[in-house]
């Protein structure tokens, strides 16, 4: 700057110097209101945050936030009625904010999310699911049961606060049939193949015997700290809640089940069969992939991979010498004593010895690592029988505790070797816990971000993961391989399966068929998997999509980048912000892209 300039700029009688001391006060104005609408961001999205955790107690405590230890959910219609209003609300207060000043990238970002998060949520309460509130993949049957898992138990006062919740279980159990009834008159029902595998899950909490009953695990997790004495009294204090509460309530709900509900459930297994069950599902294809595709390009989409897929696996037959056809190939794995344990432990050993040998290669594809660790867990016979193969439970944000690899046991001679490799990458590294984790180590984020998600990202991320270790020399076996491709099909499967049973008017047996002739996968889990996307659907479609967009990508950083294109690097990047919709994913990766470019 020139010398004169800057000297007369200094001068107070100068015009210059009104000029500058405008600009200066203006622009410090602009950064006042600008943190000002930052610190209204804060305190809005720590209110949503707060209600979130006090109308969903039990998630609260599985995040970590032990708050509200001492309650369940209220499920009634007034409560249904609250939260509406309160999303509303917080929609109105984000506007207010958002209408302000310039807001800084990543606040305008948190907005979007927020807005969408909220929009989404006012959407779905249109179609009432509560009132079909219970299938074999969730509800209040599992609640207390998975809750052992994460309720602190260290002090009395914890064990109190498990104990209230017990007691507040008649109440919950009233609600959710209550609203079951409504369903009932307005023919909102679920299906009956979803309330068949449901009853024996319930069937199994009922006993004449309160201290066989799983809750009662609950007592062998009390501190060290409380004395032997106030240990063995609130052990029958838990025996007896158990007894004139719980056993009660589990008894009450499978009796409405079998005997009242089941009769009026419907034979159709898809959402189609309902008054609005199309525009449901519509909206869950747009909520589960955070795209705008239709059911039938989903579909289409579905098809089109799975004929690529389908050549890939007839390279692997053709490698190990086969020269039938993929069923035939397939059946011959089935019945194929080589390729299956036994026994339990040697299924858990076998998932063990896998993530060993991946935990080492980790620091190659990764630049930055989860502090948290991860740990195996089997499966509960309550419900092993209609889970999958295995899923992921995360750590809470204090890192109390591992996240957990669940492995179901159940007829480990029906659940194939040549898919551990693919499963096991899946659910804990490269996968869930690789992605969650470092997502929770994120404390500039927001709780609703840090805690949330979107199911094509996070499911979408595992699908990438199951393909990436090949990239560091796994699968080197080709049956391994042929499996990866199997899980592979299978979610293309998927994009077809689920469509055609809510959309097109698939019957299960259908789907079956389709499963059987297209993947893979043992007969006890292509029945299970069908089942799922009976109860959940949607959800199943987010897998594929997310996984094609990320590939998607991370060619195009390829081909912008060339040798210069650090895969630790992208991963890092594409890690950095947690879970995102597609197409914010796109827009964030594309900006690194160019600046990697420039720089």
């Amino acid at each position: 700057m020139d010398r004169n300039h800057s000297r007369t700029c200094l001068d107070p009688k100068s015009g210059w110097f009104t000029l500058c001391l405008i600009i200066l006060l203006v622009a410090g104005g602009m950064r006042g209101n600008a943190m000002a609408a930052s610190n209204d961001l804060t305190k809005l999205f720590a209110d949503y945050w707060d209600f979130r955790m006090e109308s969903s107690p039990t998630w609260a405590t599985y995040t970590g936030d032990h708050r509200f230890d001492d309650k369940l959910g209220d499920v009634s219609p007034d409560a249904q009625q609250r939260e509406e209003e309160a999303y509303r609300d917080f929609l109105a207060r984000l506007d207010l904010v958002a209408d302000g000043p310039a807001l800084s990238p990543e606040d305008s970002l948190n907005v979007e999310l927020f807005r969408r998060e909220l929009t989404d949520a006012l959407e779905a309460m249109r179609f009432k699911s509560y009132l079909m509130p219970i299938n074999q993949q969730g509800g209040p049957h599992m609640e207390l049961p998975e809750l052992i898992n994460v309720q602190p138990f260290g002090t009395v006062d914890e064990c109190e606060r498990f104990f209230a919740r017990l007691r507040a279980y008649p109440t919950l159990i009233d609600q959710t049939i209550a609203n079951m009834r409504e369903g009932m008159r307005e023919g909102e029902v679920a299906t009956k193949v979803a309330i068949e595998k449901t009853l024996p899950q319930v069937r199994a909490q009922v006993t004449d015997k309160p201290s066989e009953h799983l809750l009662a695990t609950a007592a062998d997790l009390f501190g060290d700290s409380i004395p032997e004495s106030e240990r063995a009294s609130l052990r029958d204090t838990l025996i007896a809640i158990i007894n004139s509460d719980v056993i009660p309530a589990y008894r009450k709900l499978a009796n409405f089940l079998e005997q009242e509900y089941l009769p009026k459930c419907r034979d159709q297994v898809g959402l189609s069969a309902l008054p609005n069950g199309k525009e449901w599902y519509e909206f869950l294809a747009r909520h589960y992939t955070t795209t705008d595709l239709t059911p039938q390009e989903i579909f289409d989409i579905g098809k089109r991979e799975l004929a690529h897929v389908h050549n890939q696996m007839r390279a692997v037959m053709a490698s190990v010498g086969f020269e039938g056809t993929i069923p035939e190939f397939v059946d011959s794995l089935r019945h194929d004593k080589r390729f299956y344990y036994t026994d339990p432990d040697s299924l858990v050993a076998g998932f063990r010895a896998i993530l060993k040998r991946m935990d080492a290669k980790m620091p190659e594809l990764f630049g930055r690592l989860p502090k948290a660790p991860y740990s195996f867990r089997e499966m509960e016979p309550y419900r092993a029988e209609s889970a999958p193969d295995a899923y992921y439970y995360p750590a809470p944000e204090d890192r109390s505790r591992p996240g957990y690899f669940y492995i179901n046991t159940y007829k480990p001679e029906m659940r194939p070797k040549y898919t551990m490799e693919a499963l096991a990458y899946h659910e804990a590294v490269p996968g869930h816990h690789m992605q969650i984790a470092l997502q929770q180590e994120l404390d500039d984020l927001p709780q609703f971000r840090q805690q949330g998600g979107y199911t094509a990202f996070v499911e979408g991320w595992g699908l990438y993961s199951e393909r990436l270790p090949k990239e560091v020399g796994f699968y080197a076996d080709p049956y391994s391989e042929f499996g990866r491709l199997t899980f592979d099909a299978w979610r293309c499967v998927r994009l077809i399966v689920d469509p055609g049973i809510h959309y097109f008017g698939w019957t299960r047996e259908q789907a079956i068929q389709f499963f059987r002739e297209n993947t893979g996968l043992s007969e006890l889990n292509i029945q299970s998997e069908v089942d799922r996307y009976i109860a959940w659907p949607g959800q199943a479609l987010a897998y594929k999509i997310g996984q094609l967009k990320i590939l998607e990508i991370r060619q195009k950083a390829q081909d912008a980048l060339g040798e210069r294109f650090d895969i630790r690097a992208f991963h890092d990047e594409l890690l950095d912000d947690g879970a995102l919709p597609l197409d914010l994913l796109e827009t964030k990766m594309t900006r690194w892209m160019n600046s990697q470019r420039a720089n």
